[in-house]
């Protein structure tokens, strides 16, 4: 018998799923913009950047402008200006965006290049490339270019916009132009305390501190800013007593103070060699909530060390979580300056393990540290390791240093070595320098002494001011 088997199939289905490029994850801009934004070093963005190409994005300005603000923000601008080129018709924010990235890195020449360009293709400019452009001309301190743009905002009807008289009065003060600075600022019809603060400040630094005077009592309304531009103008200028007296009428007037307040304050303290106030403004400080921050705690520690207090400057220092190289430079510095070489050279060495790059402050620092502790063999090294590796040209004080660890050391051919390797742009200074080549008329004139000029102290008036601030 035969046994059959048969064998019948599932019924097909009706409709097969067919997959199809449209099932795939869509790639758009609002995705590009996402990953934009968790983006986290240039690497990453390279990547980004070729997806964006790859999916026929690289037209969208806002995609672009998010580029370029990261290709700014790491400091890669010829990869930003490479992405710049390959926009067919920036739009103006665009070039806004381009030419203020420009200046912020640094390239300010390149900046008004850019706008150049901007205005021979016929791209119109608005109330923003003003402000960009003459920031431009502020770091380049190029004042003719300045007055052109000045010429073009008032063509266009910009030239009464307030942020960009605000920002002409600075061009024209920071240039030295005081009556431009003045004809911007007597055309204004609306000032705000920005405006008034850019006066007041402007006057200070061409030397005209009792104008900027009658300007910051002539406003109606001050605010932190203004306070504290007037009383730095006053401690920057040593007159520290007008700087006290204008922070006690400050609490009257109930406006608090600011970090940058204090640090004016802690430098009229400087200047009159006062660690009795100086330890005054830090109690007020701790006392009011401020944190030892970057600014706050270099200004302190500059202060203790300068009225000699090394020990209460270490403290600061040790306190501070976030340390910039100013910080480390302040105290290392100081220690070198007063006698504490070892310390010195051994924060040195930590500085360097926390990655922080040295500068040329840095090394008159350590340079210091090692006349102090008559260590010519260790400056020398020094020396060399500042030039070979962080590339850093030497500088007088550098040169100085190393004139005075040779004469310390008997050693009278090398000051003349010393002196023959300089260049040219120190010519001027050599006749100083050769007065180290000859021991006998040194006279424990030192390189601290350099670094740390004398303070002839007032008592009566710092008495005056102390009590100035502590009355009821």
């Amino acid at each position: 018998m035969v046994v059959c088997l048969s064998y019948a199939p599932d019924p097909l289905p009706l409709k097969i799923p067919l997959l199809s490029s449209t099932s795939k994850l869509r790639f758009g801009s609002q995705e590009a913009l996402f990953l934009l934004r968790k983006c986290r070093n240039f690497d990453q963005l390279k990547l980004i950047h070729a997806k964006i190409i790859r999916h026929s994005l690289s037209d969208d300005q806002v995609l672009v402008r998010k580029l370029l603000d990261l290709c700014s923000s790491y400091g890669k601008m010829d990869y930003a200006l490479l992405l710049f080129r390959q926009i067919r018709c920036p739009q103006t924010f665009t070039w806004n965006f381009m030419i203020r990235a420009l200046t912020i890195n640094g390239s300010s020449q390149q900046a008004l290049l850019l706008y150049n360009l901007m205005i021979c293709k016929g791209f119109p400019p608005d109330k923003f490339t003003f402000p960009f452009v003459i920031k431009a001309c502020i770091t380049s301190l190029a004042m003719e270019k300045g007055k052109e743009v000045h010429g073009l905002a008032i063509k266009t009807g910009f030239s009464r916009d307030m942020f960009v008289q605000n920002t002409l009065m600075d061009l024209y003060f920071k240039c030295g132009d005081v009556n431009s600075g003045r004809r911007v600022f007597e055309k204004m019809r609306i000032r705000s305390v920005v405006s008034w603060t850019t006066m007041i400040s402007g006057l200070a630094a061409c030397g005209n501190l009792d104008a900027a005077r009658v300007a910051f009592e002539q406003m109606e309304t001050r605010n932190v800013v203004s306070w504290t531009a007037m009383i730095n103008v006053y401690a920057r200028n040593n007159r520290p007593q007008e700087a006290f007296e204008l922070f006690q009428r400050m609490q009257l007037d109930n406006v608090r103070p600011n970090e940058f307040t204090l640090v004016g304050l802690l430098q009229a303290c400087t200047e009159l060699g006062s660690p009795k106030l100086g330890g005054w403004i830090h109690d007020f400080a701790l006392k009011n909530g401020f944190e030892l921050g970057v600014y706050l705690g270099t200004a302190l520690i500059d202060m203790y060390s300068k009225c000699g207090s090394l020990e209460d400057a270490r403290k600061v220092f040790d306190k501070m979580k976030i340390k910039n190289l100013a910080t480390w430079n302040s105290m290392i510095t100081s220690l070198g300056v007063h006698g504490h070489g070892e310390e010195a050279l051994a924060l040195f060495t930590q500085m360097e393990k926390a990655n922080v790059q040295p500068d040329a402050i840095t090394f008159v620092g350590v340079l210091c540290a090692c006349v102090n502790t008559n260590n010519v063999i260790e400056g020398y090294r020094y020396f060399q390791y500042m030039r070979e590796h962080y590339g850093i040209t030497p500088i007088l004080e550098h040169y100085t240093c190393m004139i005075e660890l040779y004469n310390c050391a008997n050693m009278e051919d090398e000051p003349c070595k010393v002196l023959k390797t300089m260049p040219e742009k120190l010519n001027e200074n050599t006749t100083f320098l050769r007065l180290y080549t000859i021991p006998e008329k040194l006279n424990g004139f030192t390189a601290a002494a350099l670094l740390n000029p004398s303070i002839d102290e007032s008592v009566a008036g710092i008495d005056k001011i102390f009590h100035l601030l502590t009355k009821e």
